[in-house]
């Protein structure tokens, strides 16, 4: 039987800022539109927890019955460490859709934005099917393309939409630098566990292009998040401030570009790549909302 500090850690809190970012990112640009609204942005955050929450517990539900996390660094594996009955963790990822699915019907009816329902039954079967499923994409390198999308884009864009009914460049210069560093956290954790996945026969990026080239993805999508910045400066130049964060980009970057650096030795870099996504969140929300 799991405690209740396996649960919260098989939740994985360090990944939450991936749900965080993109809605503080969010709601600055549609204050720089001209029109924020704090209900909205609570409803769009709960959509985000709860998607993320659910997402780890799925994943480790179906990593753990394919027999993928049986040998594993990092976090707690409820299942894989039969720490829990894998029904349960299913039940509580299930769980946790549903609270979001909740919590975006209100957030569509209350915007008036329908088509976002859309959206949402999209990001659903993104999140179960990442690793669950017949045919996972994230066992055929596809996890990173799809965080961008979800985490980012559809993530930043959708909270926008829904309080100010308009987009720009702010929104987007925002989504695509909150979807560069949230694949940037999945890059480092496939990283860490290289190794291991190739061995269960799991075809992450990171298995796919080697020790070398995920190096340098990393490095690379620090770079275009901060470019980003750039682009959401044309719309709102004091979008700049997002700048501020790079310093709390050098640590990790050390970590993860230093080619002797390799499985449990990453593990402080999520955390870190973590802080650097919600520094660079709250830093660029701050300039546009500023603006």
């Amino acid at each position: 039987m799991a405690t209740l500090a396996q649960w919260i850690e098989g939740a994985r809190p360090r990944t939450l800022p991936a749900a965080v970012a993109p809605v503080l990112v969010g709601t600055a640009a549609a204050h720089a539109l001209g029109d924020s609204d704090l209900g909205l942005a609570v409803l769009a955050l709960c959509v985000a927890l709860g998607f993320q929450v659910g997402v780890n517990y799925a994943n480790d539900y179906s990593d753990g019955i394919r027999g993928t996390d049986e040998d594993r660094v990092g976090p707690v594996r409820l299942v894989g460490q039969r720490l829990a009955d894998p029904a349960n963790v299913r039940t509580a990822a299930f769980a946790a859709f549903f609270g979001a699915g909740l919590s975006g019907l209100a957030l569509v009816a209350l915007s008036g934005t329908w088509l976002l329902i859309l959206l949402g039954l999209l990001a659903l079967w993104a999140a179960w099917h990442y690793t669950g499923g017949s045919k996972p994409y994230g066992y055929r390198g596809l996890g990173e393309v799809m965080v961008f999308v979800f985490f980012g884009l559809f993530a930043v864009l959708g909270t926008t939409w829904t309080q100010a009914h308009a987009l720009d460049l702010g929104a987007l210069g925002g989504a695509i630098g909150c979807g560069l560093l949230a694949s940037a956290i999945l890059v480092t954790n496939n990283l860490r566990d290289l190794e291991g996945d190739r061995e269960a026969g799991k075809r992450t990026l990171a298995v796919r292009i080697g020790f070398r080239r995920t190096r340098r993805l990393y490095a690379g999508l620090l770079i275009g998040a901060f470019v980003a910045v750039g682009l959401a400066a044309i719309a709102h130049p004091l979008a700049l401030l997002g700048l501020l964060a790079a310093p709390l980009a050098w640590r990790p970057y050390r970590l993860v570009t230093d080619e002797g650096t390799f499985g449990p030795a990453l593990l402080p870099a999520l955390a870190q790549t973590g802080i650097l996504q919600l520094g660079y969140a709250v830093a660029l929300s701050l300039g546009l909302a500023l603006s």
